[in-house]
């Protein structure tokens, strides 16, 4: 999930909200998905059309979508096996839907985790819902395992929230605890320190993450102000008022940037953004499941950790030399796919099943390269998110013309009916392509990891439907087996996260060179 460039202008202004990806919701990393649930091309949504859509979240782990307006009301859709819709139920819903118990407050922010929502109002309260097993609702208590309505989160004057697949970070405006973190420690992604780790009582056998269910300050933060925070599934990545960046958490793949496959326990500054390339105040931010990405001076991206399925991963950040003398306001990273923002262009790459890159029916796949979205050509993005197999992009609706009259509008399927039992409807229904059939999720070790499934199959799922998280063994019911592995001594960091074999990955496709920029 990103923390996205907004100045005041853009704070308040509103557009256009496109989707694309696949709309099986249910079955998302878990099965084979028929071509006729995805949309291939960015499309319009029925409930939204004409909507002032200011905000989109859909963290990199996540099966549904959050999207607010700038009256402040919050829309929710997807999957809902945990009431992370925050509607009252467990329906699945295809089609934005208001959350009304959020109607009194204005929303300004929210953060998308696997199967959790948190949301942030204009006078700094914030609310919760969906799976709380880990405490990552933030209420100080996982009593409820499932809360399907919203329910205040014990943090008071909330500026912004990020979420990873079973953890919550907000931004707050007290000095001293400028950012909180609740939920699953088990990575040290809380950055408290520790992973909570511990035999349970009943086998000696067996490890468990004890929940953190209240929020709580960093303390290796205390004398700092944090600006800026992105998560990813297992890690987070923070900016500070000075400009320097943090990250901790799962090291696998090098996605903290530090030149090794450690876990942190506690934020550790990058050594790339020191000197004279501390981020500006207008920096973009994100992280994907298995990356880190930020801008820096000038403008330059950076990226770090597994930026595709194929190909060395880059342990400390570099640039990405594709977008330099790109002007990129926004940007966002799912489970293996990227989308950026910038000039008059939406340009996106990276591993795509279900037409998450939003290239259209006569254009691959899925791209190595950063690729502009030609049907996009010439719209002023506002904001992008990317969640698992799906994305969304807000454009400006000034001087498009009749460009967004020309995409298609997805009207979804009736919430009361099942996916088996109604066909999605479009004004232009999406030719059929062929799709690849989602590789079962490896069972991955804590400590050795041979695959990180997270890339291309799995990360949309949870322990109790069967399907496992990239970085851990039984998914996330923070629990392992403690057989051969002993448990490590306290504060010591792990050497966790190796290099994961790509011989049996996809191979993304796409052709070489820079995305042109639009001459106008």
């Amino acid at each position: 999930m990103a923390e996205q460039k907004v100045n005041e202008q853009e704070g308040v202004k509103g557009g256009e909200l496109l989707f694309c990806g696949c709309t099986y919701w249910d079955a998302i990393g878990r099965r084979k998905v028929s071509p006729e649930h995805n949309l291939i091309s960015p499309s319009r949504l029925r409930p939204l059309v004409g909507v002032n859509i200011c905000f989109v979240a859909a963290g990199c782990a996540s099966c549904h979508c959050v999207a607010l307006d700038t009256e402040g009301r919050c829309y929710t859709w997807g999957r809902n096996e945990k009431g992370q819709l925050g509607h009252g139920d467990k329906i699945t819903r295809d089609r934005p839907t208001v959350v009304s118990e959020l109607s009194k407050h204005k929303i300004i922010r929210a953060g998308s985790g696997r199967s959790h929502t948190v949301v942030v109002t204009d006078d700094g309260l914030s609310f919760s819902f969906g799976w709380n097993k880990h405490g990552q609702l933030g209420t100080g208590s996982v009593r409820n395992e499932i809360e399907h309505s919203p329910v205040r989160c014990l943090v008071s004057e909330a500026k912004t929230t990020s979420c990873g697949a079973d953890f919550t970070v907000w931004l707050t405006s007290v000095e001293g605890s400028s950012i909180l973190t609740a939920g699953l420690p088990q990575y040290g992604q809380l950055g408290h320190g520790t992973d909570n780790e511990h035999n349970t009582k009943d086998s000696s056998v067996r490890l468990v993450y004890e929940p953190q269910p209240k929020p709580k300050a960093i303390s290796a933060f205390s004398g700092e102000t944090i600006v800026k925070v992105a998560c990813g599934s297992n890690h987070t990545v923070a900016v500070d008022a000075n400009g320097f960046v943090y990250t901790w958490g799962f090291g696998g793949y090098g996605r903290l940037g530090h030149r090794e496959q450690k876990d942190e326990w506690v934020p550790r500054r990058l050594d790339s953004f020191t000197r004279q390339n501390v981020l500006p105040p207008d920096a973009v931010l994100s992280a994907g499941s298995l990356n880190s990405s930020c801008t820096a001076g000038g403008g330059q991206l950076y990226m770090w950790g597994k930026i595709k399925v194929t190909g060395d991963d880059w342990m400390y950040p570099k640039a990405q030399m594709d977008l330099s003398g790109w002007n990129l306001r926004c940007m966002d990273s799912g489970n293996m796919h990227h989308f950026v923002g910038a000039d008059s262009s939406c340009i996106s790459w990276g591993h795509a099943q279900s037409g998450e890159l939003g290239y259209g029916p006569n254009a691959q796949k899925s791209s190595a390269v950063p690729k502009k979205v030609d049907i996009l050509d010439g719209m002023h993005v506002l904001s992008v998110a990317c969640g698992f197999s799906h994305s969304m992009i807000v454009v400006d609706r000034a001087n498009v013309g009749d460009k967004l009259d020309q995409l298609e509008v997805y009207d979804g399927k009736i919430s009361e009916e099942g996916p088996d039992n109604e066909t999605p409807v479009t004004e232009k229904p999406p030719p059929k392509v062929a799709t690849r059939k989602l590789a079962a999720a490896p069972k991955s070790k804590k400590r050795m990891k041979s695959n990180d499934s997270s890339s291309d199959s799995g990360g949309g799922g949870d322990d109790e439907n069967g399907h496992s998280d990239d970085d851990s063994e039984e998914g996330s019911n923070g629990q392992k087996a403690a057989a051969g592995n002993g448990k490590k001594k306290s504060g010591s960091k792990s050497t966790r996260g190796r290099k994961a074999a790509s011989s049996d990955k996809p191979k993304g496709s796409g052709k070489r060179g820079r995305p042109r920029k639009t001459t106008e």
